[in-house]
């Protein structure tokens, strides 16, 4: 076995490794794999059943029907004879096609491609004196499911395309469950729920020709948002850096609309909620982006359940900005109930109130992942909504898409979905009831069931409903006049960027306004460029080859906030991935030892050789080969090593691989090409030995900015780690000098 064998490489697909033969020997179910947990066992009331969390899998060593009857064939259907008909009698055939013919529910409308995992958040005891909410007070655990998600995209859409993140966590709280159904934006597309239709339809596929998918550069989507202006804001958001994250682990995430804590006094505040990555927030490129799209859709939902796998937990701090619950619910001049504004951190700081970890895998992710049901109005004592429209609204559509997705109102009883906290409803019968109440009296008041369940008061953990006074009012369809601002945020995010970052929105707005036909829409959308920022505007003017128009309104300067900008800053590496490329040549001692290093700093290293199996003898404790030169490619890397000459592969054709490149080159072109974009996607190279001119021959500058060359590997893995917690070297390519903050 070979030496560093210890060091967890994720990926692995079964608990135990497979056999070459096909096992004949009957035996159980295999477990799950160590980094995977099912929901708890409750019943579908709640009642903790004492059974093992995996009791819901399959069990028994023999295939049956769905009624437990053993069967000895299932590759063939009954026939009359070897060659006749298939009859009508065979039961087998017919329950295991229509199951399958059934096998698909429907999508969710947005948010249909999703990742999700299981952890415990622990509170810190922060906002005891605010909420009574049992679950924060002072280091009180609870188990909790995360739903990470797109919006655009279908099911079957790739993960790195630019659009909003859903960030939905499940607390199963002991008073029942809290939903933070929240995104990776603080900030919505509209203000009011009635609107959710339009802006979802206009970004959806165009439905003459179904395209494009899971993306926002078409004409029905700027057409909308360039003339409903309330959506500039998050546009702006989408347009940057924050649409592109490097992986769900390094997202923040936010609640979005503005929420009320009560505690045990009756006394109320407004708050915001966030979700703050212990790694930081970081992002890729565009160009990395869209080859990952080619190269790995799945690569969101992959680095989640590595990082998992190989014991980097991602971590996020839970935190609140607090608000005076005044009867205007403004702060600073901000309507706490427009959907479409923030509150900068430098005027609200967030207090953090507890840590979540996420720390298993699903077991199966169609009856976890896929029928996960959030909804904002599920809520637990000491937490309580406000009059947002559009929380309003999506206290109504929630509800109603579960109920058409999940087949009926009982959706609330499927295993992922159900409370750990004791349920009394008196809700009955419906499709797929899975609980099986007893006695006589679902209604309340009654008797005949001894008066049982009775209704609970404040001090037993009841709901109560904050009390509001209501003004005098007028029945209307209108939104109050602190509504009509739709410029200023927008410009106060953009000025708060780095230059790097606003040269990326710039790249975003000509993108994706260059993929749009029609003219008048781009000119409409520079129209409202215009307003944010002129030099914004001038730019993505330019690369249209369009006039640049002047501001139509007067918008008021912004002071930044530079807790907007992911640039700057150092932050854990544990999860990040490395590539080591290595060969023949390679001093094998030292890829060993870099490897050992790079796994004890909690990053998972990646050895990249000409083929597969071992780097050296495997029975002289060779080191296993992750990665080909066929194989491998920039965009799963953080940083890239190179340890060894990087000589010509013997599949290093053209034929055999277009990446190979014309033939009769020194060194394996796609180890070229991987260096190449690694150092235009400002990642850190390293390397030692022949690694000096490979990079040479990559023509990257031995001394530009994040790239490290050295005699021994020992010290170049040191500064790779370095540089790695920086995220990139972003000052390896100045920026084209947009306007700064």
């Amino acid at each position: 076995m070979p030496a560093d064998s210890n060091i967890r490489i994720p990926g692995t697909t079964s608990s135990e490794p497979p056999t070459i033969a096909e096992p004949t020997e009957p035996r159980e179910p295999m477990p799950p794999k160590p980094d995977q947990r099912g929901p708890e066992a409750v019943s579908p009331t709640g009642t903790p059943s004492g059974a093992p969390v995996h009791s819901r899998a399959q069990s028994g060593a023999y295939l049956t029907t769905a009624q437990g009857l053993r069967l000895q064939d299932t590759d063939h259907s009954l026939k009359a004879g070897r060659r006749g008909p298939v009859l009508l009698q065979d039961h087998h055939l017919r329950e295991k096609i229509t199951h399958f013919d059934h096998e698909r529910i429907p999508e969710r409308v947005v948010h249909a491609r999703g990742a999700g995992a299981h952890g415990t958040f622990r509170s810190y005891g922060s906002a005891a004196n605010i909420s009574r909410a049992g679950f924060l007070a002072k280091d009180v655990e609870t188990p909790v499911f995360v739903r990470f998600s797109t919006v655009l995209g279908s099911r079957g859409s790739a993960d790195t395309v630019r659009d909003t993140r859903g960030f939905a966590t499940k607390f199963y709280t002991d008073e029942g469950t809290f939903d933070l159904v929240g995104n990776n934006i603080p900030v919505f597309f509209i203000q009011d729920g009635i609107k959710f239709p339009d802006i979802i339809h206009a970004g959806k596929p165009h439905p003459d020709r179904e395209i494009p998918q899971a993306q926002s550069a078409h004409d029905t989507f700027w057409d909308f948002v360039s003339l409903h202006t309330e959506a500039q804001a998050h546009t702006m958001w989408n347009m940057s850096d924050r649409a592109l994250p490097r992986s769900y682990r390094t997202m923040e995430g936010f609640g979005v609309h503005t929420f009320r804590f009560v505690n045990d006094a009756g006394e109320t505040v407004l708050v915001k909620f966030h979700w703050k990555p212990k790694q930081g927030v970081h992002s890729l490129l565009w160009e990395e982006a869209q080859l990952i799209n080619g190269m790995d859709p799945d690569f969101h939902r992959r680095d989640l359940a590595d990082a998992i796998e190989s014991g980097a937990y991602p971590e996020w701090e839970l935190g609140v900005q607090v608000f005076p619950d005044t009867e205007e619910e403004f702060f600073e001049g901000i309507d706490l109930l427009d959907p479409t504004k923030f509150v900068p951190e430098e005027l609200a700081p967030v207090q953090p109130i507890g840590l979540m970890t996420l720390n298993a895998n699903p077991v199966n992710y169609f009856a976890e992942t896929e029928q996960v049901a959030f909804h904002p109005g599920h809520l637990v004592p000491g937490i309580d909504v406000t009059n947002d429209p559009l929380l309003q609204v999506r206290l109504f559509s929630y509800i109603d898409t579960q109920i058409s997705r999940l087949g009926g109102p009982n959706f609330g009883q499927i295993p992922i979905n159900r409370p750990q906290a004791p349920v009394n409803d008196m809700l009955r019968d419906g499709m797929h009831q899975q609980a099986v109440h007893g006695g006589v009296a679902p209604y309340h008041p009654n008797s005949l069931d001894g008066g049982c369940p009775f209704l609970a008061g404040a001090d037993l953990s009841a709901f109560v409903d904050v009390p509001e006074q209501l003004a005098a009012a007028v029945k209307e369809r209108k939104s109050p006049a602190s509504f009509d601002d739709h410029f200023s945020q927008v410009r106060l995010f953009f000025r708060s960027l780095s230059p790097v970052e606003q040269d990326h929105v710039i790249q975003a707005y000509t993108f994706e306004l260059g993929k749009c036909r029609e003219e008048a829409i781009r000119e409409r959308q520079l129209q409202n460029l215009a307003n944010v920022d002129a030099e914004l505007c001038a730019a993505v003017a330019k690369g249209l080859g369009m006039p640049v128009p002047g501001a139509s309104e007067d918008v008021a300067d912004v002071e930044p906030s530079p807790a907007l900008s992911q640039v700057g800053g150092s932050w854990p590496v544990k999860g990040r991935v490395v590539g080591i490329v290595a060969d023949a040549s390679s001093d094998l001692e030292a890829v060993r030892a870099s490897r050992a290093a790079l796994d004890a700093a909690g990053i998972v290293p990646m050895v990249i050789a000409p083929s597969g199996g071992y780097l050296g003898s495997e029975a002289d404790g060779g080191i296993p080969v992750q990665r080909t030169y066929l194989t491998a490619r920039s965009t799963e890397f953080d940083a890239v090593l190179v340890a060894g000459t990087a000589d010509p592969a013997p599949d290093a054709e053209q034929g055999l691989d277009a990446k190979a490149g014309e033939p009769g080159a020194t060194l394996d072109p796609r180890v070229v090409l991987l260096l190449s974009e690694t150092f235009r996607h400002a990642k850190a190279i390293g390397g030692w030995g022949g690694g000096a001119a490979v990079v040479d021959a990559a023509n990257i500058p031995q001394d530009a900015p994040g790239v490290v060359l050295g005699d021994a590997a020992d010290g170049v893995v040191t500064q790779i780690q370095e540089l790695l917690a920086a995220h990139r070297s972003w000052d390896r390519f100045p920026a084209s000098g947009s306007t700064t903050p």
